[in-house]
């Protein structure tokens, strides 16, 4: 990508492999590029789609960006990523656990099906990604772990009480990594966006209109009112904050969950 807010690109991360869940749009789209942009090779794992929406990108990355589509909530999908893309640029050693979906529905209205699901994208998902990657960054005694979990990790919203409660999770697997592998060269750490511009948001979008009078307009204004910059978050700004925890510099930064939201959560 060519954005300007984003500075100049760089190669300090060369000869990293990173993998990153949910790479083929929104947030994960855009980790993928920036992390291609500071010379690592990239393997995109996607449930349903494998090629990034900026095809000019793909195009000139072919030699270091890999697809692979899986489901982050099945450990033996989650399996076969790992070992496609190790075949491909070798073992992993940072990790974007990115592929999330929201649900929302008064907590009585919240079945197990809808509960289910929350744990097992959001919270599952990072398990068995983790679990699989973890052993070859301690071998390797470097590694970097991304958590994407959002402000719903960090206080609570009504209406998405099973996905508040994965996002929790996550922060809580978070901080708990981060101290067992504290001394083996490895950190974890969470990102915790607010709303963000991406699917997620427009399908809140059409939910809100659906059930109430509001027009589109009014419904994302609605949402991007809880930040106090008044606006939705864009992915590139998720990226730079994931692609920090990555690069030299951040080494003593781990078990942190780092809003980023305008300040809505401080």
């Amino acid at each position: 990508m060519t954005d300007a807010s984003r500075g100049p690109s760089s190669q300090l991360l060369s000869g990293k492999h990173a993998l990153v869940t949910g790479g083929s749009r929104g947030i994960g789209a855009a980790v993928t590029e920036m992390l291609l942009e500071h010379g690592a090779r990239v393997t995109s794992v996607s449930r349903t789609s494998t090629a990034l929406p900026n095809r000019a990108m793909a195009a000139e990355s072919r030699d270091t960006l890999h697809y692979v589509t899986a489901d982050v909530s099945d450990p033996e999908s989650v399996k076969k990523a790992v070992e496609s893309a190790r075949g491909r640029f070798g073992e992993i050693a940072i990790l974007v656990n990115n592929a999330g979906q929201a649900a929302s529905a008064p907590f009585l209205k919240t079945d197990t099906a809808i509960w289910r699901r929350m744990m097992a994208v959001n919270l599952d998902g990072t398990f068995h990604c983790t679990q699989a990657a973890l052993p070859g960054m301690l071998a390797a005694g470097w590694g970097r772990i991304v958590n994407v979990a959002s402000t719903a990790g960090l206080i609570g919203y009504g209406y998405v009480t099973a996905y508040c409660a994965a996002k929790h999770g996550v922060v809580g697997l978070t901080r708990a990594l981060a101290l067992e592998v504290a001394t083996k060269g490895v950190t974890v750490n969470a990102v915790c966006p607010g709303y963000t511009d991406t699917d997620i948001v427009k399908e809140a979008v059409a939910n809100i209109v659906a059930k109430t009078n509001r027009t589109p307009e009014q419904a994302q204004s609605e949402l991007a009112s809880r930040n106090p910059q008044k606006r939705l978050v864009r992915p590139e700004e998720v990226a730079n904050a994931v692609a920090w925890l990555c690069l030299p510099g951040s080494e003593a930064i781990t078990g942190q969950a780092i809003a980023v939201a305008g300040g809505e959560v401080m």
